[in-house]
């Protein structure tokens, strides 16, 4: 006999979060809004408000025995379980199906049934958790580290309702029409521009910090776990009051009225925020029409586009990855109040706003445009206080740090100056403004890994593309191999039915390919001979850039900087580019050059990495004129002190050589007299060496694996 559930936690018991579950709510009634993401701190009860909101949806009527959760009133014509006779349907509660962050694409979409291709010899179809949660809810948790095109078919899916699955000789297509929830730690990565702005609403949640608050969250949440059925029973008329609220308000969605007014000040409201595309004014008015049908009201009104509009443009108003998230107070109301003239001008014609928001809807059946390389996603609206039962470790993105006030710019390019002598920069020069971002050239480490997914090297995986079979490694069957190694002894084997005979060793399993993440570590040098201003602006800028796109290659970063006569880890590895960002701008230069001591650094940092994460393999791009002047360590004065620091220099190189890291060396040196050291420390990491100028992928033809340089031979 299967054990009874445990039960969750009620949706009413939990304390605060008012944003959070406002947006949850007017999802479960009007499931077109598009879902919501959820970003937040650990520990604030994301997760359990997520599982709470299941039991309050309303049950459903299926169709007996359908896998795909048919209505029966109206039932799918292209139901793969199909057509379904008229029958007198069978209720059951509303689905929670929860996605794994190691999900396969097969799991998610569903694929062939193998056993009956195999034992019957014929192709069915095994449906995936797109179908179970059909008319239900699908809850991701932790959406910003699930396979990028896993992200891509749930959205889709999202988006169009139906799920498509063309594979392995199969062709499919069933109803996948669910409410969309996701949770994430912005500092853990965040997702593509694209994919944020396919989420309807977004929420930020934190913890309160005032001690009533936090009391009331402690003294319930240990009730629960003391009795969770008592403490269940207690909330259950409370929770039962929200789902009939739910229900009604789910029975007037599809009659409020949105006035031309109205529809007007969305419009004005989105264009003041300047968003891109028409996804956000169609959130925007079906959030409003899902709150104004919450409130028991028959048109929509000023006090519900405010609501809408806080909930569904923060994520859409943040253009670059470290732009801070969230929407000021002081700009929402302004961009209202300037929205409050739209909706006052009479309309343009006599278009009602039932045709207006039909025409949008169109518009929104089109394909998405592409990315762009600088756009970046953030979010966040302002969560209300909260605490509740545990989740998973979140925390808030970093946000852009003020530009520094400019300083007069040093005589000369400081390539040529003595670090040491008269007249150098000073050892503590204040930050130079960085030059403006570009699209940076890839940069690979070569050689096939096998580490975190992400969208820099090559690693084999298990939801890339197949690229062989084999018999010795691989994960799930490759079936056209393994039909092709059984059929030649079908005779021989006395196959008599349709089913293949199967031996162990007919067997063929698919390698996979795809793309991993890397961690990119970052050593720059920040010595005086780095300082002009104009050189040190294009080296932040350059590095701001490679941030960027370790942004949206979902790499791990880490920032090691050198001067004077010590190297500092700046930043520990972190997904949060932000934070490096931040770094960045606030460097300051000044002093000799430890070349030597940074790339020991750098070898400490990838030994203690590789003890933490092994699988994900590193990347060092190393920013330097190559002018080493201090030995790492005492290497006496004068001649004998120089000679030292270059031979300490390369010996730091061989070792982080010896241990197989990809280097990337960009040479820094300006002017027109060049020594080419930088280019002698690559020769000696084994790795390539780049000027600042070929790193912008618009100055070089297409992609280049700048990378590989002379340990191509590693692959």
């Amino acid at each position: 006999m299967t054990a009874p559930a445990s039960p969750r936690y009620p949706f009413t018991a939990v304390v605060g979060h008012d944003d959070m579950r406002l947006a949850l709510l007017l999802n479960a009634v009007h499931p077109r809004i598009g879902g919501v993401l959820v970003r937040g701190e650990k520990g604030t009860a994301k997760s359990t408000v997520v599982r709470a909101l299941a039991s309050l949806l309303p049950a459903l009527d299926v169709v007996p025995g359908c896998r795909f959760g048919c209505e029966p009133r109206r039932p799918d014509p292209r139901c793969p379980d199909g057509p379904h006779a008229e029958v007198s349907g069978t209720t059951r509660p509303a689905e929670l199906v929860e996605l794994p962050v190691g999900a396969t694409e097969d799991r998610l979409v569903g694929s062939l049934d193998l056993e009956r291709a195999l034992t019957e010899g014929v192709s069915a179809y095994q449906p995936g958790l797109l179908a179970a949660a059909h008319r239900g809810v699908l809850y991701v948790d932790e959406v910003n580290l699930l396979h990028d095109h896993l992200v891509d078919l749930l959205l889709d899916a999202a988006a169009m309702g139906r799920a498509h699955v063309e594979r392995e000789g199969v062709s499919v297509t069933h109803a996948a029409s669910f409410l969309l929830v996701g949770t994430m730690n912005p500092e853990e990565g965040e997702l593509r521009p694209q994919l944020l702005d396919r989420f309807g609403l977004t929420v930020q949640v934190a913890a309160s910090r005032d001690v009533t608050t936090r009391t009331e969250v402690v003294r319930r949440r240990l009730a629960f776990e003391a009795d969770p059925a008592g403490f269940a029973e207690r909330w259950a008329a409370e929770d039962a009051a929200l789902a009939r609220r739910i229900a009604d308000a789910r029975s007037t969605v599809e009659s409020v009225r949105l006035p031309d007014a109205e529809l007007r000040r969305i419009s004005a409201l989105c264009a003041a925020f300047d968003v891109d595309g028409m996804r956000a004014d169609l959130v925007l008015a079906r959030t409003a029409v899902a709150h104004a049908a919450w409130r028991g009201a028959d048109e929509v009104a000023e006090a519900d586009v405010e609501a809408a509009a806080r909930l569904a443009l923060p994520h859409r108003r943040r253009r670059d990855p470290f732009d801070e998230p969230g929407v000021e107070e002081d700009q929402l109301q302004q961009a209202l109040e300037d929205a409050a003239q739209h909706a006052e001008q009479e309309p343009a014609d006599d278009r009602n706003a039932g045709d207006d928001q039909g025409s949008a809807d169109d518009q929104d059946s089109g394909e998405e445009p592409p990315e762009g390389p600088d756009d970046g996603p953030g979010g966040g609206g302002g969560g209300a206080p909260d605490g509740g039962p545990d989740d998973g470790p979140d925390g808030p993105g970093g946000g852009e740090a003020p530009t520094p006030p400019e300083s007069p710019a040093p005589n000369g390019d400081g390539g040529s100056r003595r670090e040491d002598g008269p007249g150098q920069a000073p050892a503590n020069k204040p930050p130079a403004a960085p030059a403006p971002a570009f699209r940076a050239r890839l940069l690979e480490v070569p050689g096939v890994g096998e580490g975190a997914p992400g969208r820099r090297s090559r690693a084999r995986s298990r939801s890339g593309q197949t690229v062989r079979s084999s018999t010795v490694d691989g994960h799930g069957v490759h079936l056209p191999a393994t039909l092709i190694a059984a059929a030649p002894h079908q005779r021989t084997r006395g196959r008599s039915g349709p089913g293949l005979v199967l031996h162990r060793d007919d067997v063929r399993r698919s390698v996979r390919e795809g793309r991993e993440g890397n961690l990119v570590l970052f050593a720059v040098d920040a010595s005086g001979s780095m300082a002009a201003r104009e050189r040190m602006s294009a080296v932040s800028g350059a590095v701001l850039s490679l941030l960027r796109d370790a942004y949206q290659r979902r790499d791990k970063v880490g920032v090691v900087t050198f001067r004077g006569d010590q190297a500092e880890l700046a930043l520990p590895p972190t997904s949060s580019v932000e934070i490096a960002a931040t770094r960045m701008r606030d460097l300051r230069t000044g002093g000799r050059t430890p070349l030597a001591t940074g790339l020991l650094k750098v070898h400490q940092v990838i030994g203690t990495e590789r003890t933490r994460d092994p699988r994900r393999r590193p990347l060092l791009v190393l920013l330097t004129d190559g002018k080493a002047t201090v030995p790492a360590g005492d290497g006496g004065t004068g001649r004998a002190r120089a000679k030292r620091a270059v031979q300490d220099s390369m010996r730091a190189a061989g070792l982080l050589a010896g241990l197989g890291v990809a280097s990337v060396v960009v040479d820094c040196e300006q002017g027109v007299v060049r020594l080419g050291l930088a280019a002698k420390v690559a020769t000696a990491l084994g790795g390539a060496c780049l000027r600042l100028d070929e790193l912008s992928a618009d100055a070089v033809a297409g992609v280049v694996r700048a990378a590989r340089g002379t340990t191509a031979g590693a692959a």
